[in-house]
């Protein structure tokens, strides 16, 4: 068996630089994508790329677009009034935008998870079986296997499990957005799209919050609006930073968050992640 020389492998590590070593596939990709309401001009030719089965955190002041970016990555832009949409989006090889593209299935495969939580006026039950149902699984077998799989993967199985047919709306606003997040699930999505999933929690629920969407890492690709800057660089793998200029929200960085937090390149985002006004 063959063993590399001391040479070998200074010549091995040499080539293995950061922007050498294979990067993830794109999960998602944006191509010189613009978004306005009405007249207004809110995202300005946003090119970025999400990589697959990471955490990638959106980060930026207030009014830059971050949320509305989101929308566009599952086309909830197509119920909002006057907002008009250019560029593109892929899902992986998937023009989203193309006028023959099915939202239903769309959306089934890149979920959203809303700022406050809001589960439907049922019963913790019923909120996971609702979908599936809309979905045609009817089965009640395949249904309570679902129901117990995705409460346990956001971990309130073992909280809820002797209440399953109480009102959600009994929960606590941390429990009340595990089970949003676990009625998502069930539905099988590749992409979740959150949009500050914590900033209505208390900071123990935060914490929770937080456990969770980290162990998400690998098996879905996460897309998390957050004005936490403590919050991005404790989950995400990725972050794009977006700002206002000239108006237009427009992104001004991307990279890891090691890049982005300790060696940013654009020096409006090294001020930010300082805590400096810019």
């Amino acid at each position: 068996m063959p063993f590399s020389t001391p040479e070998q492998d200074l010549i091995l590590e040499a080539s293995l630089t950061p922007s050498t070593i294979p990067s993830p596939p794109d999960c998602l990709f944006t191509q010189q994508l613009s978004l306005s309401y009405g007249k207004k001009t809110t995202l300005k030719e946003i090119t970025f790329s999400i990589p697959k089965g990471g955490i990638t955190a959106l980060i930026g002041p207030s009014g830059c677009g971050k949320t509305s970016f989101l929308y566009c990555l599952n086309r909830l832009t197509d119920l909002i009034p006057n907002c008009q949409v250019s560029g593109k989006v892929y899902l992986e090889d998937l023009d989203i935008f193309h006028p023959n593209t099915d939202t239903i299935a769309l959306r089934r495969r890149v979920g959203m998870i809303l700022q406050k939580p809001n589960p439907f006026p049922f019963s913790i039950w019923r909120n996971i079986a609702f979908p599936l149902k809309e979905h045609g699984i009817k089965d009640r077998q395949q249904i309570d296997a679902v129901v117990q799989q995705v409460l346990s993967d956001v971990h309130l199985w073992d909280e809820v499990k002797d209440r399953l047919h109480t009102s959600a709306l009994k929960l606590s606003g941390g429990q009340k957005q595990r089970l949003c997040i676990a009625r998502t699930l069930a539905l099988r999505p590749e992409v979740l799209l959150m949009d500050e999933p914590c900033s209505a929690l208390d900071p123990i629920s935060s914490g929770a919050v937080e456990d969770l969407i980290t162990s998400l890492r690998g098996k879905y690709t996460v897309v998390i609006v957050t004005h936490n800057l403590a919050q991005a660089r404790r989950v995400a793998d990725y972050v794009g930073v977006f700002w206002v200029d000239e108006d237009q929200g427009r992104l001004i960085e991307a990279g890891s968050v090691q890049q982005v937090f300790e060696n940013p390149q654009n020096p409006v985002t090294a001020a930010y992640v300082k805590g400096h006004r810019c």
